[in-house]
């Protein structure tokens, strides 16, 4: 497939996700309406995101870059292949580095997209999500989670799935007593309830049953741009033509497609 036939590809899905999405899920309305309140006052707004996650991440941060720079919104990922979790394998080691991070990178919002390495106990989810939240908000910013796309679990995720599929929960748990200070967008308006290889006849997701594919990263940036547009009444989200023939599409990051 040509570049060309790619990305003419990636504006049509981006352009009917839009019209399909115009009213993103938040999973927790409460926490919704103070962050919406707080972007009207004086002063704030959505400056800059910091994007937290893992391997999935690492590729939809691809165009959400292009699209928040063509928004005129600052965009720093730290998303990391094979981790970038906050609870679970890998973790303990992250969470060495992570504060610095997120208070060098001086965000109006950190996104974390939960990832696929988040399994552990109900309580070690909730302890680790609002560890990750009072680190947030001491660098005086606010916290979006999202939930990640549903996967076609191997031998490795399988043992796991349980704990993964209650990780939103956990999530929603820490938003609904933050006091506005967090939410949680439910990706399924993009990605639906299972995973699914092929949209309009071409590949979403990765043939490994867990990563994106360029067309699905694209559909994934426009809803999440919608969203914050939400969140953020300030924000007027780039047309995708101006985000989608960007070159990101060639990475070598996007791998099964």
């Amino acid at each position: 497939m040509t570049s060309r036939v790619l990305v003419l590809g990636l504006t049509g899905a981006i352009l009917l996700t839009t019209a399909c999405s115009s009213q993103p899920t938040a999973t927790n309305a409460p926490a919704s309406t103070g962050a919406a309140a707080a972007s009207k006052t004086p002063g704030s707004g959505l400056s800059k995101v910091l994007f937290l996650g893992d391997s999935i991440a690492v590729q939809e941060a691809l165009p959400l870059a292009a699209a928040l720079k063509a928004s005129h919104v600052g965009f720093q990922s730290i998303a990391e292949v094979g981790g970038g979790n906050v609870v679970g394998p890998f973790s303990g080691q992250h969470w060495t580095t992570l504060p610095a991070q997120i208070t060098s990178a001086k965000p109006t919002v950190v996104i974390y997209q939960i990832t696929t390495y988040d399994w552990a106990t109900p309580q070690q989810q909730q302890q680790a999500y609002e560890k990750l939240l009072v680190t947030v908000t001491g660098a005086g910013a606010k916290l979006i989670f999202v939930t990640s796309p549903p996967i076609k679990p191997d031998d490795f995720y399988q043992p796991h799935m349980t704990a993964l599929n209650r990780a939103p929960d956990a999530a929603r748990t820490v938003a609904a007593s933050s006091s506005g200070k967090a939410t949680v967008l439910d990706s399924s308006a993009v990605w639906g309830s299972t995973y699914q290889q092929f949209r309009d006849g071409t590949a979403d997701r990765s043939a490994d049953g867990i990563h994106t594919c360029p067309q699905g990263a694209a559909r994934f940036t426009s809803w999440l741009l919608g969203a914050l547009a939400k969140l953020y009444p300030g924000l007027t989200p780039a047309p995708p033509q101006t985000w989608a023939n960007a070159g990101w599409s060639a990475s070598r990051d996007f791998t099964g497609c």
